[in-house]
Protein backbone atom coordinates (compact mmCIF):
# COMPACT_ATOMS: atom_id res chain seq x y z
CA UNK A 1 0.00 0.00 0.00
CA UNK A 2 1.55 3.51 -0.88
CA UNK A 3 1.71 6.00 1.54
CA UNK A 4 0.24 8.52 -0.37
CA UNK A 5 -3.03 6.34 -0.40
CA UNK A 6 -3.30 5.50 3.00
CA UNK A 7 -5.53 7.65 4.04
CA UNK A 8 -8.25 7.31 1.60
CA UNK A 9 -7.71 3.59 2.09
CA UNK A 10 -7.95 3.86 5.83
CA UNK A 11 -11.21 5.74 5.55
CA UNK A 12 -12.55 3.23 2.76
CA UNK A 13 -11.85 0.40 5.12
CA UNK A 14 -13.32 2.03 8.37
CA UNK A 15 -16.44 2.81 6.35
CA UNK A 16 -16.69 -1.46 5.11
CA UNK A 17 -16.90 -2.00 8.84
CA UNK A 18 -19.69 0.03 9.81
CA UNK A 19 -23.29 -0.35 9.94
CA UNK A 20 -25.93 2.17 10.53
CA UNK A 21 -27.95 5.44 9.97
CA UNK A 22 -26.05 6.67 6.36
CA UNK A 23 -26.11 10.82 7.14
CA UNK A 24 -24.78 10.07 10.99
CA UNK A 25 -22.12 7.56 9.25
CA UNK A 26 -21.03 9.84 6.55
CA UNK A 27 -20.46 12.22 9.48
CA UNK A 28 -18.26 10.27 11.70
CA UNK A 29 -16.17 9.10 8.19
CA UNK A 30 -15.86 13.33 7.37
CA UNK A 31 -14.97 13.78 11.05
CA UNK A 32 -12.34 10.75 10.61
CA UNK A 33 -10.52 11.96 7.32
CA UNK A 34 -10.61 15.78 8.58
CA UNK A 35 -8.55 14.67 11.79
CA UNK A 36 -6.22 12.68 9.76
CA UNK A 37 -5.39 15.74 7.11
CA UNK A 38 -5.11 18.10 9.63
CA UNK A 39 -2.35 15.58 11.24
CA UNK A 40 -0.66 14.66 7.97
CA UNK A 41 -0.76 18.32 8.16
CA UNK A 42 1.03 19.02 11.00
CA UNK A 43 3.61 15.67 10.39
CA UNK A 44 4.30 17.83 6.63
CA UNK A 45 5.23 21.09 8.60
CA UNK A 46 7.05 19.19 11.00
CA UNK A 47 9.79 18.10 8.03
CA UNK A 48 8.05 14.40 6.91
CA UNK A 49 7.06 14.50 3.14
CA UNK A 50 3.94 14.13 2.18
CA UNK A 51 3.42 10.40 2.06
CA UNK A 52 5.37 9.55 5.53
CA UNK A 53 3.19 12.90 7.16
CA UNK A 54 -0.28 10.53 5.53
CA UNK A 55 1.23 7.42 7.13
CA UNK A 56 2.20 9.02 10.49
CA UNK A 57 -1.26 10.62 10.88
CA UNK A 58 -2.97 6.97 10.42
CA UNK A 59 -0.61 5.52 12.46
CA UNK A 60 -1.56 8.18 15.55
CA UNK A 61 -4.78 7.64 14.57
CA UNK A 62 -5.42 3.94 15.81
CA UNK A 63 -6.06 0.07 14.13
CA UNK A 64 -8.72 0.33 12.20
CA UNK A 65 -10.77 -2.01 14.00
CA UNK A 66 -10.40 -0.57 17.39
CA UNK A 67 -11.66 2.99 15.67
CA UNK A 68 -14.60 1.36 14.11
CA UNK A 69 -15.64 -0.16 17.55
CA UNK A 70 -16.08 2.87 18.46
CA UNK A 71 -17.50 5.05 15.60
CA UNK A 72 -20.32 1.60 15.35
CA UNK A 73 -21.42 1.82 18.92
CA UNK A 74 -21.83 5.62 18.05
CA UNK A 75 -23.84 4.51 15.43
CA UNK A 76 -25.41 2.04 17.24
CA UNK A 77 -27.19 4.52 19.53
CA UNK A 78 -27.84 7.34 17.05
CA UNK A 79 -30.12 4.58 15.41
CA UNK A 80 -31.76 3.64 18.99
CA UNK A 81 -32.14 7.21 19.76
CA UNK A 82 -33.77 7.58 16.23
CA UNK A 83 -36.18 4.38 16.72
CA UNK A 84 -37.54 5.58 20.14
CA UNK A 85 -38.59 8.56 18.59
CA UNK A 86 -40.28 6.80 15.60
CA UNK A 87 -42.14 4.42 18.21
CA UNK A 88 -42.93 7.52 20.24
CA UNK A 89 -44.53 9.27 17.22
CA UNK A 90 -45.87 7.10 15.39
CA UNK A 91 -47.67 4.05 16.85
CA UNK A 92 -50.18 6.88 18.74
CA UNK A 93 -50.32 8.25 14.98
CA UNK A 94 -51.26 5.27 13.48
CA UNK A 95 -54.08 4.73 16.28
CA UNK A 96 -55.73 8.06 16.02
CA UNK A 97 -55.63 7.80 12.35
CA UNK A 98 -57.48 4.23 12.49
CA UNK A 99 -59.81 5.76 14.79
CA UNK A 100 -60.12 8.85 12.33
CA UNK A 101 -60.87 6.52 9.49
CA UNK A 102 -63.38 4.04 11.09
CA UNK A 103 -65.32 6.73 12.30
CA UNK A 104 -65.54 8.29 8.94
CA UNK A 105 -66.33 4.99 7.09
CA UNK A 106 -68.68 3.39 10.09
CA UNK A 107 -68.99 5.98 12.06
CA UNK A 108 -70.72 4.70 16.13
CA UNK A 109 -69.95 1.10 16.69
CA UNK A 110 -73.04 -0.60 16.16
CA UNK A 111 -75.01 -2.69 19.01
CA UNK A 112 -73.47 -6.29 19.15
CA UNK A 113 -75.47 -9.14 17.51
CA UNK A 114 -75.88 -10.61 20.98
CA UNK A 115 -78.42 -9.18 23.55
CA UNK A 116 -77.37 -6.79 26.22
CA UNK A 117 -74.22 -5.08 26.84
CA UNK A 118 -70.75 -6.88 25.89
CA UNK A 119 -69.03 -8.61 29.08
CA UNK A 120 -66.94 -6.59 31.48
CA UNK A 121 -63.71 -8.18 30.19
CA UNK A 122 -64.24 -6.89 27.00
CA UNK A 123 -64.74 -3.77 27.74
CA UNK A 124 -61.65 -4.29 30.19
CA UNK A 125 -59.58 -5.29 26.60
CA UNK A 126 -60.79 -2.74 24.86
CA UNK A 127 -60.07 0.25 26.76
CA UNK A 128 -56.34 -1.18 27.60
CA UNK A 129 -56.33 -1.89 23.29
CA UNK A 130 -56.72 2.02 23.32
CA UNK A 131 -54.81 3.20 25.69
CA UNK A 132 -51.80 1.04 24.83
CA UNK A 133 -50.60 3.23 21.87
CA UNK A 134 -50.28 5.98 24.42
CA UNK A 135 -48.47 3.50 27.17
CA UNK A 136 -45.77 2.49 24.83
CA UNK A 137 -45.02 6.30 23.46
CA UNK A 138 -45.02 7.13 27.29
CA UNK A 139 -42.06 4.39 28.01
CA UNK A 140 -40.31 5.26 23.89
CA UNK A 141 -40.22 8.99 25.47
CA UNK A 142 -38.97 8.20 29.37
CA UNK A 143 -36.34 5.98 27.77
CA UNK A 144 -34.61 9.20 26.22
CA UNK A 145 -33.71 11.47 29.43
CA UNK A 146 -32.71 7.64 31.04
CA UNK A 147 -30.18 7.28 28.21
CA UNK A 148 -28.98 10.57 28.26
CA UNK A 149 -28.48 10.37 32.58
CA UNK A 150 -26.48 6.57 31.94
CA UNK A 151 -24.81 8.26 29.31
CA UNK A 152 -23.44 11.17 31.80
CA UNK A 153 -22.89 8.14 34.17
CA UNK A 154 -20.65 6.52 31.95
CA UNK A 155 -22.60 3.96 30.27
CA UNK A 156 -20.82 3.29 26.62
CA UNK A 157 -22.72 3.78 23.36
CA UNK A 158 -23.62 -0.02 22.21
CA UNK A 159 -25.02 -0.31 26.00
CA UNK A 160 -27.18 2.55 25.44
CA UNK A 161 -28.25 1.33 22.08
CA UNK A 162 -29.07 -2.25 23.78
CA UNK A 163 -31.31 -0.11 26.23
CA UNK A 164 -33.13 1.29 23.34
CA UNK A 165 -33.73 -1.84 21.38
CA UNK A 166 -34.95 -3.22 24.26
CA UNK A 167 -37.36 -1.13 24.96
CA UNK A 168 -38.43 0.22 21.63
CA UNK A 169 -38.87 -4.29 21.49
CA UNK A 170 -40.87 -3.91 24.24
CA UNK A 171 -43.28 -1.36 23.55
CA UNK A 172 -44.20 -2.70 19.94
CA UNK A 173 -44.71 -6.41 21.66
CA UNK A 174 -47.44 -4.61 24.00
CA UNK A 175 -48.79 -3.24 21.34
CA UNK A 176 -49.31 -6.40 19.02
CA UNK A 177 -50.54 -8.10 22.10
CA UNK A 178 -53.26 -5.27 22.39
CA UNK A 179 -54.26 -5.82 18.88
CA UNK A 180 -54.14 -9.29 19.23
CA UNK A 181 -55.84 -9.77 22.21
CA UNK A 182 -58.95 -7.35 21.10
CA UNK A 183 -59.02 -8.98 17.57
CA UNK A 184 -59.51 -12.30 19.78
CA UNK A 185 -61.83 -10.93 22.15
CA UNK A 186 -64.35 -9.23 19.14
CA UNK A 187 -64.18 -12.55 17.24
CA UNK A 188 -65.27 -14.27 20.48
CA UNK A 189 -67.85 -11.73 21.59
CA UNK A 190 -69.52 -10.47 17.95
CA UNK A 191 -67.54 -11.82 15.02
CA UNK A 192 -69.40 -9.79 12.62
CA UNK A 193 -67.59 -6.91 14.14
CA UNK A 194 -64.17 -7.93 12.74
CA UNK A 195 -66.47 -7.36 9.12
CA UNK A 196 -65.06 -3.96 8.69
CA UNK A 197 -65.63 -1.68 5.60
CA UNK A 198 -62.38 -2.03 2.94
CA UNK A 199 -60.97 1.14 3.42
CA UNK A 200 -61.00 0.61 7.35
CA UNK A 201 -59.57 -2.75 6.88
CA UNK A 202 -56.83 -1.42 4.96
CA UNK A 203 -56.13 0.84 7.58
CA UNK A 204 -56.04 -1.98 10.05
CA UNK A 205 -53.50 -3.80 7.40
CA UNK A 206 -51.38 -0.68 7.63
CA UNK A 207 -51.07 -0.61 11.33
CA UNK A 208 -49.89 -3.74 11.47
CA UNK A 209 -47.17 -3.01 8.54
CA UNK A 210 -45.92 -0.25 10.68
CA UNK A 211 -45.35 -2.16 13.81
CA UNK A 212 -43.35 -4.61 11.53
CA UNK A 213 -41.37 -1.76 10.09
CA UNK A 214 -40.65 -0.76 13.30
CA UNK A 215 -40.02 -4.34 14.92
CA UNK A 216 -37.44 -4.31 11.93
CA UNK A 217 -35.76 -1.36 13.47
CA UNK A 218 -35.86 -2.39 17.09
CA UNK A 219 -33.80 -5.62 16.02
CA UNK A 220 -31.43 -3.49 13.89
CA UNK A 221 -30.72 -1.38 17.68
CA UNK A 222 -29.48 -4.82 18.67
CA UNK A 223 -28.01 -5.95 15.56
CA UNK A 224 -26.02 -2.76 15.37
CA UNK A 225 -25.14 -2.32 19.14
CA UNK A 226 -23.22 -6.30 18.83
CA UNK A 227 -20.97 -5.40 15.70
Amino acid sequence: MACGDVIDEYVADLGSRLRGPAHVKDDLLAEARDSLDDAAEAHARAGLDAGQSRCRAVAEFGPVHLVARDYQGLLALAHGVRTLWTVALVLPLAHVLWELNRRFWIGPWPAFDHAGPPPDWYLAVARANDSTGWVVAGAALCALPVGRLLARRGTDAPALARLAGAVASAAIGLNALATLAITAATAHVDPARLLMSPPVAAAGVMSLVIMGRLAVLARRCLVFAAL
